[in-house]
């Protein structure tokens, strides 16, 4: 698993080193990422409102449905899902979408601790060995905790390192050096870890910051969507996440704190783009409005009669009431002819009889 999120983080590595050589700058480079990202994900977080939306119009008739079962939990069950094949609403949709973004982050997380693998591409052999000799060096090697941000540990220290690095090439030299001078960031450290940096380094305003957007745009969302889209998936998402960035946030280099609050200020300008453009009342007025224009461009192409079709036409509809009336005479014709003959019938029998 470790290595699909690796191989993932050296994809998107090529477009943070493409912003860096651009910005030389690695904060600038993390925001634009993220936004870059957000973008392309755009497509995947409409569709996750629309089902999120769908569940929302759902939501009386299933609260009906809970009502009528509510002793006969199978019932309920093969209702609702009648209830969704008929509405052409996908309930397991909305989970795809929330738990998709969290390999994508795996993937920007393994291309920001992995810095000379996934972002600056030097071959695997050649870091190993580096990563190797600094796990040896006592005050790196604690500070490279399980060996997670070893990479990093090589940028930040490179200056003093430089000399000992002779497994690198000239060429990735270079490289190194050119990316170890971009780090600092509105004055903050991004290779430090506030988990073990001093009160004045202001890094522990990374993880607050990262709390506070968390549960704000958490809030805002639900606040926004209402309480009957929060299916179990959704509810867990909501405290889980933000925790577990929080404490990212705290335990990682600020480079991958920093990414967490773009990101979060991201998704929360784009939850509210799409409360304004998607939200359940714009699509249902969307849809009604497709459905209207439908009805009109298939009456459009319907072709009018011809007046010879109409005179037919006409004259077959003023034909059905006297073709009734002759079928009525004959029934009627045929009523008294077998009423006559049980008559006579039972007349010659009774009179026999006597």
């Amino acid at each position: 698993m470790m290595a699909i999120f690796n191989f993932f983080g050296s994809l998107l590595g090529y477009l943070l080193w493409a912003l860096y050589t651009v910005f030389r700058n690695y904060g600038v480079a993390i925001i634009l990422f993220t936004v870059i990202l957000k973008v392309v994900m755009f497509p995947l977080s409409v569709k996750q409102q629309k089902s999120m939306s769908a569940q929302t119009k759902l939501a009386d008739k299933q609260k009906e449905l809970q009502k009528r079962y509510a002793n006969n939990q199978q019932k309920y069950n093969d209702e609702l899902m009648k209830l969704y094949e008929k509405e052409g609403v996908n309930p397991g949709s909305g989970c795809l979408t929330t738990l998709l973004p969290f390999p994508i982050m795996l993937g920007i997380f393994y291309s920001v601790i992995m810095p000379l693998s996934n972002t600056l591409h030097i071959a695997g052999e050649t870091v190993a060995k580096a990563t190797d000799y600094i796990s040896r060096i006592p005050g790196v090697a604690s500070a490279s905790g399980l060996g997670l941000y070893q990479e990093l540990q090589i940028i930040k220290h490179f200056d003093v390192l430089k000399p000992n690095l002779t497994m690198f090439s000239a060429a990735d030299i270079d490289k190194i050096e050119f990316f170890s001078k971009g780090f600092r960031f509105l004055g903050l450290d991004l290779l430090a870890s506030p988990q073990g940096s001093g009160f004045l380094t202001f890094l522990w305003i990374i993880p607050i910051l990262s709390l506070v957007f968390s549960f704000g745009t958490q809030f805002y969302t639900t606040k926004a969507m209402g309480s009957s889209t929060q299916t179990g998936c959704t509810k867990v998402m909501m405290y889980v996440f933000p925790l577990i960035s929080v404490y990212w946030a705290f335990i990682m280099p600020a480079a991958v704190g920093m990414y967490n609050i773009v990101s979060i200020l991201t998704s929360f300008l784009q939850t509210v783009v799409m409360n304004k453009y998607f939200s359940a009342e714009q699509l249902a007025v969307r849809k009604e409005a497709s459905r209207a224009l439908a009805l009109e461009l298939a009456e459009g192409n319907v072709r009018p009669l011809t007046a010879a079709q109409q005179k037919k036409i006409a004259d077959k509809l003023a034909a059905v009431p006297q073709q009734k009336q002759v079928k009525e005479t004959a029934k009627q014709k045929t009523k008294k002819k077998k009423s006559g003959s049980v008559s006579g019938d039972t007349a010659s029998y009774m009179g026999s009889k006597k």
